[in-house]
């Protein structure tokens, strides 16, 4: 090889790791920064010390009643008087719950999606009014009368509940049922206005379902249901999606006063949801069609309801799961030093926390920088975690998530633990069914 060919290669060389090292500056540049705490913040530590004072040594729902107390005031201060407040049973599933918060928000009125639910708070909350939320089988309305009759209660059916009906094929089941029963069914209508989430989509069946009402001795038109909280996902400016929603209310509204010749101002006239309700904030109540509001996670706050609609409210519930094994490594089965590769990486996957429980739909909130490994895999009986080095959770320590949503999640455990001031002062039964 000629000396000329020698310094060729020799600069090639020197170019390839100059460039190499400048990639390698680049990638220390870019690798993420510790995101760990050494401990819980004030907050959970008072917490945590409660838990462990009592005992509680299994995955355990935590709600902070102060800030839920705060969340319904705030609630309550937005409706300013112009709507009636309506409970969304199913985001806080615990008759305890329900009744302390009816008498925070001073209603009675509350959304039941779920038979099993309806039957026990008939017999629980027997002063409830309550407006179903969702279609239910004509099976389940007969299952819940079936029971009814057995219960003692003072509970009345003709009087204090409504179904809530989407079609004159449903409606239809539902004159059956109440000519066997002999009994009054109050019938709410179900609208599509413009989600498309099922409900009454055109003038010919809204007028037919209001003409088999009123044809018939056990039937009663109760009001009508516009469901709308999805407008801020859906592309464009949510406040034209809130009012072409309204308009399409209105226009039922009108139609049916028409139809009836009289007023339904004095019927039930639902719409809203957590995302929603503060939609409504301006203008008089009479320039909406509704006059009753529904929510309640927003009362709660899990992370899907971190919106700009609900920057007022604070999040009030958290799980609390125990560490059962603290790994100073990571190690993932099967693929000897990726763990160690992964770490060198991303500091924060260097240590591990595996926890009671586990595969919920929430996420990690303290100790901070605890992650999900994106490799391990989950699992619902004891979910492994990653920390960097400078967290120093210990076995028997908890782990705090803020859990997506109430509705599900909040089933999935025993007694919600009740918190006031950073001690545990209660435990609230969830519903069963």
């Amino acid at each position: 090889m000629s000396q000329k060919s020698k310094k060729g290669m020799t600069r090639r060389n020197l170019i390839k790791g100059a460039l190499g090292a400048t990639a390698l500056g680049g990638l220390a540049w870019a690798r993420p920064n510790d995101l760990g705490a050494q401990d819980h913040n004030a907050y959970f530590q008072s917490i945590s010390r409660s838990l462990q004072s009592n005992n509680v040594a299994t995955p355990s729902m935590v709600v902070d009643k102060t800030v839920m107390a705060n969340n319904i005031q705030t609630l309550v201060r937005h409706m300013k008087g112009r709507f009636d407040y309506r409970i969304v049973a199913k985001s806080l599933p615990s008759i305890e719950m329900l009744k302390w918060t009816m008498a925070q928000a001073g209603t009675n009125k509350l959304m039941v999606f779920h038979q099993p639910f309806l039957s026990t708070l008939a017999k629980d909350i027997p002063n409830a009014d309550v407006l179903m939320g969702k279609p239910m089988p004509v099976a389940a309305a007969r299952i819940f009368y079936q029971g009814l009759v057995s219960t003692q209660t003072t509970f009345d059916a003709p009087t204090q509940l409504q179904w809530l009906l989407d079609s004159q094929t449903r409606l239809q089941q539902y004159a059956v049922l109440a000519a066997d029963l002999k009994q009054t069914l109050n019938i709410n209508i179900e609208l599509d206005v413009g989600l498309h989430r099922g409900g009454v989509t055109n003038e010919r069946e809204f007028i037919t379902m209001l003409e088999t009402i009123e044809q018939h001795p056990y039937l009663r038109f109760s009001g009508l249901m516009g469901y709308e909280p999805h407008i801020g996902k859906v592309p464009g400016d949510p406040i034209t999606h809130r009012d072409q929603a309204m308009d399409t209310y209105r226009d039922y509204v009108a139609l049916a006063e028409k139809q009836l010749g009289r007023s339904v101002q004095d019927l039930t006239l639902n719409a809203a949801g957590s995302p929603t309700y503060q939609y409504y904030n301006e203008g008089k109540a009479s320039s909406w069609p509704m006059n009753e509001l529904s929510a309640g996670s927003c009362l709660v706050k899990p992370s899907d309801f971190d919106l700009p609609t609900l920057a007022d409210h604070k999040a009030a519930a958290f799980i609390a799961s125990p560490v059962l094994k603290v790994l100073n490594e990571t190690q993932i089965p099967g693929v000897s030093g990726l763990g160690k590769i992964m770490a060198m990486w991303n500091q924060n996957w260097q240590k591990t926390f595996f926890a009671y429980g586990g595969y919920w739909k929430a996420n990690p909130v303290s100790p901070k920088g605890l992650t999900l490994n994106p490799v391990y895999g989950r699992s619902s009986n004891q979910e492994m975690y990653n920390g960097s080095a400078s967290v120093q959770l210990k076995q028997d320590d908890f782990i705090f998530l803020r859990p997506t949503q109430s509705e599900a999640v909040f089933l999935q455990f025993g007694d919600i633990l009740v918190i006031e001031k950073g001690v545990l002062a209660e435990r609230w039964p969830i519903l069963q069914g």
